[in-house]
C-alpha cells in the first residue's frame, strides 16, 4: 500500500458541511476534522480562530472574519491532504524539532524513493508558563523530548535515527561534565536513541514554521490525568504557580537567597497550610514544617510565621495530655521473663509513652484492660486511639536503646524496658519545648540524687 490518506467520503462530507449555526455543531465539525489532524500540517494554528469562538460560557456563536475564512481553508485543505507514507524501520528517520518561546513543533521525516520526503506525523505543542522560562538550552531540549516520546514507537531501537535543530549545543550534551537535575534526567531518556545531527535554523524549515506560527490559544491546557489527592508532593503545582505569579507585584528582595524562591506576602498562609497538611507531610510541628519549606522557599519573617500558624493548629487537633493516643507492638523479641512482645502506647501532645512487655499479642479484651489500666484509669478516655507515625519513631527509638544496652544479653531487654521509658519521658520535644514529663506532671523527676541544703527551720 501506498500509505495513508483521509478516505474519499469523508473528504466529501467536510466538502458539504454547512456553516454551523451553534456551539454544539461547532464543536462536532472540530471533532470531526481532529480525528484527521495528523493529515493537516500545522491544524492548531488553522482551527485557532475556530476554537476562540467556543471559550466562555456562549450560548450562541458570533461569527468573524476569520473564523469565517478558518472555516472554509480548513475544508479547502482536507481535498489536498498528503498521503502519509508508512513508515519504514529498514530506512533512517529524520526529526526536525525547533522551539520559540510560546510553542514546540517537530516533523517526523523519512526519505520516499529517489528524493521525495513524507511527513509521517508532524506536531505541535503548547508550552506551559514554567517552560516559557526555560533558558535556550532546555527549550531546544523539550521539543526533542517530546517528539521522541511521541514516535518512540518507531525510533527506538531504530538504526540511524536523528535529530536536526538550530541549537548547536545540543550535539554535547552527552559530552557534557555537569548537568542540571532536568537536564540529567532527560539525558538518560535520550540515551536510548542514537542521534544527533544538526543543521542552521534558516535551513530547518518545517519545524521552525510549526513553532512560530503555533497559536498559544489553539489548544487548552492539559489535565492531569492523575486524581490530585493521590499526588504526595508537599507543595502542589498550582500553588508554585500562584507564587510565581505574585512575584511579579511583589519582587523579591536583594536579601533573598540565590536558589530559593521567594514568597510574597499574599501566598505566605497558603503555603504554610498546605506544607503543613499535605499528605506528604503528615501534619508535623513547626520546626519540621519549617525545614520542609526551606529548602525550596524563603522569606524574612519565615521562622515567626510557621510557629505562629502550626502551634495554634496542633493545640486545636491534640487539646490536652493523653487526648490522643497512639497504639502499636515490638514483636518476635528474644524471650526475657516470659516475654515476647511490647506494648507502646504514645500521648500525640506531650509524646510520652508507656511501655508494656507482654508474653504474646493480646486479645481484644486482654488490649482493653492494658489501655484502662495503663492510661484510662489515670487519664480518663481519650478522644481517638490508633497508629501513627509517633509511635514508630518511638519504636525505632527503643530499639536503638535496648541494642545498646542489651547487645550482650538480648535476653535480659524486660529488665531495662523501664529505664528506656524514663529515658524517653525525659527527652525535650521540639514541639512543645518540655520533656513528656513536664508536660503530663508538671515537673522532671530527678535523675540523680543530692544533698539537701541544711535548714534552720525547727524540727
Amino acid at each position: 500500500a501506498e500509505g495513508m490518506q483521509i478516505d474519499q467520503g469523508k473528504v466529501n462530507a467536510i466538502q458539504k458541511w454547512p456553516l454551523p449555526n451553534s456551539v454544539k455543531e461547532l464543536q462536532c465539525f472540530l471533532g470531526f476534522t481532529n480525528f484527521y489532524r495528523q493529515f493537516i500540517m500545522d491544524y492548531s494554528a488553522i482551527t485557532a480562530p475556530l476554537t476562540s469562538l467556543l471559550r466562555g460560557k456562549l450560548k450562541r456563536l458570533i461569527w468573524n472574519p476569520a473564523a469565517h475564512k478558518a472555516f472554509q481553508w480548513l475544508k479547502t485543505i482536507f481535498s489536498t491532504a498528503p498521503v502519509l507514507h508508512h513508515p519504514d524501520p529498514e530506512r533512517p528517520f529524520t526529526v526536525e524539532v525547533d522551539a520559540s518561546t510560546i510553542g514546540v513543533g517537530a516533523a517526523l521525516s523519512q526519505v520516499v524513493g529517489d528524493s521525495s520526503v513524507l511527513h509521517p506525523c508532524a506536531f505541535s505543542a503548547r508550552v506551559g508558563l514554567r517552560e516559557q522560562n526555560y533558558d535556550i538550552g532546555n527549550r531546544e531540549l523539550l521539543p526533542i523530548k517530546l517528539a521522541l516520546e511521541e514516535w518512540r514507537h518507531w525510533l527506538e531501537g531504530a538504526t540511524h535515527p536523528f535529530t536536526i535543530t538550530d541549537h548547536k549545543n545540543l550535539q554535547y550534551l552527552r559530552e557534557a561534565r555537569r548537568l542540571n537535575p532536568r537536564q540529567a534526567r532527560w539525558a538518560l531518556f535520550l540515551t536510548r536513541f542514537n542521534f544527533i545531527t544538526y543543521r542552521p535554523g534558516s535551513k530547518n524549515i518545517p519545524a521552525d514554521a510549526l513553532s512560530r506560527q503555533f497559536s498559544p490559544d489553539a489548544t487548552s491546557d492539559p489535565e492531569p490525568i492523575v486524581p490530585s489527592d493521590l499526588i504526595v508532593s508537599p507543595i502542589n503545582w498550582d500553588l508554585d504557580q500562584a507564587i510565581q505569579q505574585a512575584t511579579l507585584q511583589e519582587p523579591a528582595p536583594p536579601e533573598c537567597p540565590e536558589g530559593k524562591t521567594y514568597v510574597p506576602l499574599s501566598q505566605r498562609q497558603t503555603l504554610l497550610g498546605t506544607a503543613h497538611g499535605a499528605l506528604g507531610s503528615g501534619h508535623p510541628g513547626s520546626s519540621r514544617t519549617l525545614s520542609l519549606i526551606q529548602s525550596r522557599y524563603w522569606w524574612p519573617s519565615m521562622h515567626r510565621d510557621t510557629i505562629s500558624l502550626i502551634h495554634p493548629v496542633n493545640s486545636l487537633q491534640e487539646s490536652w495530655p493523653w487526648s490522643h493516643l497512639g497504639v502499636d507492638f515490638v514483636t518476635d523479641l528474644p524471650e526475657s521473663e516470659g516475654n515476647t512482645c511490647v506494648l507502646v502506647i504514645v500521648d500525640r501532645f506531650s509524646k510520652a509513652c508507656k511501655l508494656v512487655p507482654l508474653r504474646g499479642l493480646p486479645t481484644a479484651m486482654e488490649m482493653a484492660e492494658h489501655l484502662f489500666h495503663q492510661v484510662f484509669r489515670h487519664y480518663g478516655l481519650p478522644e481517638e486511639t490508633g497508629t501513627n507515625g509517633q509511635t514508630e519513631r518511638k519504636i525505632q527509638e527503643l530499639g536503638r536503646y535496648l541494642h545498646a544496652y542489651c547487645q550482650d544479653d538480648q535476653h535480659s531487654w524486660s529488665r531495662f524496658l523501664p529505664w528506656a521509658k524514663y529515658a524517653q519521658n525525659s527527652l525535650r520535644q521540639d514541639t512543645t519545648g518540655l520533656t513528656p514529663f513536664q508536660c503530663v506532671l508538671g515537673y522532671q523527676p530527678p535523675m540523680f540524687p543530692w544533698t539537701e541544703e541544711p535548714s534552720n527551720v525547727p524540727a
